[in-house]
């Protein structure tokens, strides 16, 4: 009981820590018309990546983004994540943003502040920052990293080589011979304790080129009020980048894309020449699935295991099973595809498109919002919308459901063992009975019944001698 106590009692006297998410910049320097945190590497938002690495360190409940630039656009695309939002109305900077959300975390110890648009960052340094932090009982703790090339950055200057403590961060204008040679930089990234930051955050001023208030001035002030300001280095640079730029987006894109393969392949996914396909950071791969070059899976897909999917094909938000075999070229876009299915070459499957157990699709056939049954076939130059096709059906070369009359959808059904003549047209709604045949080259307006057979066209005439008679003519 005793033991039971001192458990409860540490908890209830642990710290409330926040994280607050820089996320109200414009990102001027993409050139775009787009809220910066939005843009995407790795197939999603900048700002979710950090979200999930922030919600892995504490709840939604304590994480803030502050945001700004295109404010509702932000909010509707991360709102399922369950964080808070805060506005930043007009934006003047990353103290100016503390400042804004100060009635939301004076309420806690620490609040922790990351950078909406460096995706890299992972829980484990979020976590190195703030344990850091508390270990050092510091008013201010900066997170820095060592970078070869360290132009562009402010420099960390420290109290001596082996100190904790910082003495001064140096923005690269005002560097003196000397300090140029640092390569430690301010990576952006903040612990801070809430009572001294918003004691002395108001003093903070927009005496600076862009007239706004900087949160790294926050490091000479609490230095100045004998506060104590600490920095400890990103065990790995990357994790601190930011995509200010589209070449620096690009950068960032390709090392989530090649991380996302190595971890793949470390499952037991085959990957052949991995730096030619386009695998999104959510897509689900099974084991012994092999993948070829330029192929692109996107979205929430996932795939299942002993799938082998040919090069040039596009699969978005889809979900394929067991043993599938995708040929080179097909499309897919939110479709369902059964265990041991083949598809293609160059097969396009549209949204709500679900593909049976066994069944094939080939070469230039479309698919939208059908679903065809276990072992059925329809493999060459055909379109099927609004379908509902049973098991064991052929269709024919050339087929189409005419699924749109102007104005309303309708539905073609071809129920079980049906065979269906190249060249048919199913003029919707129509119901083709269990085991019919439609003969080729028909325009099926009518349902058949069951074991029928339908014809649908103009009895062939020959003219004897018709061509001879023209040409002499």
């Amino acid at each position: 009981m005793s033991k039971l106590k001192k458990s409860t009692s540490n908890h209830a006297s642990a710290p409330r820590i926040a994280i607050a998410i820089m996320a109200a910049g414009k990102g001027t320097r993409l050139k775009s018309t787009h809220p910066k945190v939005l843009h995407e590497v790795g197939g999603k938002p900048l700002l979710a990546y950090v979200i999930a690495a922030a919600t892995q360190v504490v709840p939604p409940k304590d994480v803030y983004a502050i945001i700004g630039h295109e404010a509702s656009r932000v909010r509707e695309a991360l709102a399922h994540t369950g964080i808070n939002f805060i506005l930043q109305e007009p934006q003047r900077g990353t103290g100016h943003a503390l400042m804004v959300a100060r009635e939301a975390l004076a309420p806690y110890d620490q609040v922790i502040v990351l950078s909406g648009d460096a995706p890299l960052i992972t829980p484990r340094t979020i976590e190195k920052l703030r344990d850091f932090h508390a270990a050092k009982k510091a008013a201010m703790t900066l997170l820095t990293a060592r970078l070869e090339k360290p132009t562009g950055y402010g420099r960390i200057i420290r109290k001596n080589a082996k100190s904790d403590d910082v003495q001064a961060i140096v923005e690269e204008k005002a560097l003196s011979a000397a300090q140029k040679k640092i390569r430690e930089i301010n990576a952006g990234f903040y612990a801070f304790a809430v009572k001294p930051l918003f004691r002395h955050i108001d003093r903070l001023s927009t005496d600076n080129l862009h007239r706004e208030y900087y949160l790294t001035d926050m490091a000479a002030l609490l230095g100045k009020a004998k506060e104590r300001v600490v920095a400890v280095k990103a065990a790995d640079s990357c994790e601190v980048l930011g995509g200010n730029t589209r070449a620096e987006l690009g950068d960032i894109d390709q090392r989530i894309r090649a991380a996302k393969c190595q971890e793949l392949m470390a499952e037991g996914v085959t990957i052949f020449y991995p730096q030619t396909c386009v695998i999104d950071s959510d897509v689900e791969i099974g084991a012994d699935t092999i993948i070829e070059p330029f192929v692109q899976i996107l979205g929430h897909t996932r795939v299942g295991s002993d799938c082998r999917i040919r090069s040039y094909s596009v699969i978005l938000n889809s979900e394929i099973g067991d043993g599938v075999l995708i040929r080179p070229g097909c499309v897919l876009d939110g479709t369902c595809v059964k265990r041991g299915a083949v598809l293609g070459p160059y097969s396009h499957l549209r949204p709500g498109s679900e593909i049976g157990e066994g069944a094939h699709v080939g070469n230039f056939v479309e698919t939208k919002k059908i679903r065809l049954g276990k072992g059925s076939k329809a493999n060459h130059l055909t379109y099927l919308g609004d379908a509902e096709i049973g098991e064991g059906v052929n269709v024919g070369a050339g087929t189409i459901t005419c699924n749109y009359d102007g104005v309303h959808k309708h539905t073609t059904i071809i129920e079980d063992g049906a065979f269906i003549g190249s060249d048919a047209t199913l003029v919707a709604p129509v119901r083709i009975g269990r085991g019919a045949y439609v003969g080729a080259a028909s325009c099926v307006t009518d349902d058949v019944p069951a074991d029928s057979l339908a014809l649908g066209r103009a009895r062939q005439i020959v003219k004897e001698g018709w061509a001879k008679k023209k040409r002499e003519k």
